[in-house]
């Protein structure tokens, strides 16, 4: 079998919804191995899939957002398990169309008219990643070890990735549900955390990257939210995270002159049996609906 087909057949298993344990080719019978990730007529639908042709990508939307994260095959050097915001002002799918796009050599970081990927996610938290916080320090997973497809392509994107990763603690494992419905610009997540093999109460910290300090950073312990506002292309961008206030520990704002490594950061701890759920998102000026700083911090306020 040729590298291409087995693209293809990667390419067809995950617009189908296969969850894959990322540790070889896996290959299924009687797949067409002319299929394409393009739909032939955009659908508003909430959506998400593997991206085997960018780096094992995952990427996911609904009508106002897209996100995704780094996959097995990204280079250790300059990646992370953050999460990366996709800009859109469309309100039907767009990523399989931009990926591919991105094969035929037109850049989904340039701006088309339905929108594009200027945030900079890199090492950092990006919009709402989890950190293992020991001794005032963040200590991240790379990428997703597998990926499973739960719920896709109508109201709501349900999927859980897993994450492992070594720790001052131990060697930590975290099996993280995301979902997201479509008319949010946040998704969910509900994680179950690891130690050693074992449920464990851990120490979390949830990042929202501020750029090197380009954004303005605020908070409100009452309502559990944690939020950054920056300027990128001419254009506001609000992201953020929200927790259940009663679970907050503490909330800092953290510059640092490394490169990617500023960020607020919301803390708390799992419960007995690693369990977390919070939300994150964001919006974009470009979108038309929440356009100044003051509206995103009210928006994410009442989500709480």
């Amino acid at each position: 079998m040729t590298n291409n087909m087995k693209l293809k057949q990667k390419v067809l298993a995950a617009i189908l919804g296969s969850g894959v344990l990322l540790t070889g080719c896996q290959t299924t019978e009687d797949m067409s191995t002319t299929a394409s990730a393009e739909p032939s007529i955009p659908s508003v639908m909430a959506y998400g899939r593997f991206v085997p042709e960018r780096r094992d990508d995952f990427a996911w939307e609904n009508d106002k957002v897209a996100f995704r994260v780094y996959g097995p095959a990204a280079p250790l050097k300059g990646h992370s398990s953050g999460v990366d915001a996709w800009f859109k002002r469309v309100d039907y799918s767009i990523i399989d169309k931009w990926y591919k796009a991105h094969t035929e050599g037109v850049s989904y970081h340039e701006d088309h008219g339905e929108g594009y990927d200027p945030y900079h996610t890199g090492i950092s938290r990006g919009v709402g990643g989890t950190a293992i916080w020991v001794e005032g320090k963040p200590y991240t997973a790379h990428s997703y070890k597998t990926y499973e497809v739960l719920e896709n392509g109508g109201e709501k994107v349900v999927f859980r990735l897993q994450y492992e990763w070594y720790t001052p603690l131990g060697i930590v494992k975290e099996m993280k549900t995301i979902s997201l419905p479509l008319g949010t610009q946040l998704f969910q997540v509900d994680s179950v955390f690891t130690l050693d093999g074992e449920p464990a109460a851990l120490p979390i910290a949830i990042g929202v990257a501020t750029h090197d300090e380009k954004a303005t950073v605020a908070y409100n312990k009452d309502t559990g939210r944690i939020s950054a506002w920056e300027t990128i292309d001419d254009l506001g961008v609000g992201t953020g995270a929200l927790l259940s206030p009663a679970l907050v520990e503490g909330i800092e704002h953290m510059p640092s002159d490394v490169k990617d490594e500023s960020h607020i950061w919301m803390f708390t701890t799992t419960d007995e049996n690693g369990h977390l759920s919070y939300k994150a998102g964001f919006a974009w000026q470009g979108a038309g609906e929440i356009t100044t700083d003051s509206a995103w911090q009210s928006y994410l306020d009442g989500m709480n």
